[in-house]
């Protein structure tokens, strides 16, 4: 993507406003999941209960994210982002008090997942399907492709800071600067001059939204395949819960190591920006090279694995985030742009719980697997099976090896 074109998205007013309260609430949401994972695994010495952190993600992403999305075209997504901020905002300063008191337990701590998770499952497909109503359609794939280094440049951010304030002051301290961040993207969010969006607020049953949603995905194989692959590659790969174990037992460095391995992916992720730029403004086989980023992913938790030192562990965690970013990329602009406007919240929700819902279900399995084979042959199966998945694809005919670019027209319902 030329400087050009990310100066032109720039111009649209509420989209700088949206993009800078999203960076921030992301900053204090992703720190707090590392601290979150940190302070399980302090409390309990356990990969596997460190693990019950994403099985809690998952348990609120699979209920609500249907639901979710239905809402997020029935109602007014702005709205709907302001409540969910607020909800996350009461849990992270009820969790910070408790951590400060020293009150808090494994049990508090996977709880306040729980309830955090459920409000950002009604916020992430709120967040996806306002996009469109910030800029014009044709830099759609433009803004997905900015939004998503200024999402990594957060991640990065935010386990950093993590690290940092709970050497500091322990976790409480990180849970407090989350509930500032929500705040301050639900003032942002008042700020915005948003359009009616079309097929919002449809006068049919809840159910009816659910089901049309469902057909939609279903017989659009191109939007199913992109999320089993988002699937596939974050559940296998699932590298994130053997971080504190990695930081505190095999490196002996404690919460210092564990911020700069969180942050590491990220950093790598920001490292690629300018090549996913010109990959997604430029390249007419971005399939070919959606799979070659998948491959080379699973490849990387697979080095991770290995890694004897931390040099070599930070080494794979940057080229994780870089991979990572390149197929995100393009896959998130294919599901939208695929998408139908009135479709957005509901079709934004199932990709949700494999985008989401993967990470976190990855925790859960590769802490189990973990715990019972080590992690180094955990993460090494799961590597090399992501790998094996996407090589998969290049050998037989398929919509993701032949896609090319979006479609530059709204796509219909059928």
């Amino acid at each position: 993507m030329t400087t050009m074109k990310v100066a032109e998205v720039l111009r649209n007013r509420d989209f700088d406003f949206y993009w800078g309260g999203v960076v921030l609430s992301q900053i204090g949401s992703r720190g707090t999941i590392a601290a979150n994972l940190y302070q399980v695994y302090e409390l309990s010495g356990s990969v596997a209960q460190t693990g019950l952190v994403g099985a809690a993600q998952v348990v609120a992403l699979v209920v609500l994210s249907p639901l979710a999305g239905v809402y997020a075209d029935r109602v007014d997504r702005r709205k709907l982002l302001q409540w969910s901020q607020a909800v996350a905002m009461v849990v992270a300063l009820a969790l910070a008090a408790t951590s400060f008191t020293g009150h808090v337990d494994v049990v508090q701590v996977v709880g306040s997942v729980v309830l955090t998770t459920a409000a950002a499952s009604f916020d992430q497909p709120a967040r996806q399907a306002l996009i469109p109503a910030l800029v014009p359609r044709a830099q759609l794939p433009q803004a997905f492709a900015l939004l998503n280094p200024s999402r990594e440049l957060a991640v990065l951010l935010g386990p950093a800071l993590s690290g940092v304030l709970i050497a500091v002051s322990g976790p409480g301290l990180m849970y407090a600067v989350d509930a500032v961040t929500y705040l301050l993207l639900m003032l942002t969010l008042a700020l915005l001059r948003i359009p009616h969006l079309p097929g919002a607020g449809e006068h049919i049953t809840l159910r009816e939204q659910l089901a049309e949603g469902v057909r939609f995905v279903l017989g659009r194989r191109i939007v199913w395949q992109m999320v089993l692959l988002d699937l596939v590659a974050t559940v296998f790969a699932g590298y994130r819960v053997l971080l504190p174990s990695l930081a505190i037992d095999r490196f002996h460095l404690g919460a210092t190591a564990y911020g700069l391995l969180s942050a590491a992916p990220s950093a790598g992720a920001l490292v690629a920006t300018y090549t996913v730029f010109r990959v997604v403004d430029r390249s007419k086989r971005l399939g070919k090279v959606l799979l070659a980023s998948t491959i080379a992913y699973g490849l990387s938790a697979v080095l991770l694995a290995w890694a004897a030192g931390l040099l070599i562990a930070l080494v794979a965690c940057l080229l994780l985030g870089a991979f990572d970013a390149m197929a995100t990329t393009i896959r998130q602009a294919a599901v939208q742009l695929e998408t139908p406007d009135s479709l957005r919240g509901r079709v934004s929700a199932i990709y949700q719980m494999a985008s989401r819902g993967g990470p976190a279900l990855g925790d859960t399995v590769i802490g189990g697997v973990a715990a019972a084979i080590g992690p180094v042959l955990a993460l090494m199966i799961g590597g090399l099976a992501t790998a094996a998945f996407a090589v998969g694809h290049f050998g037989r005919a398929n919509p993701v090896r032949k896609y090319a670019a979006a479609r530059a027209e709204e796509p219909t319902q059928a």
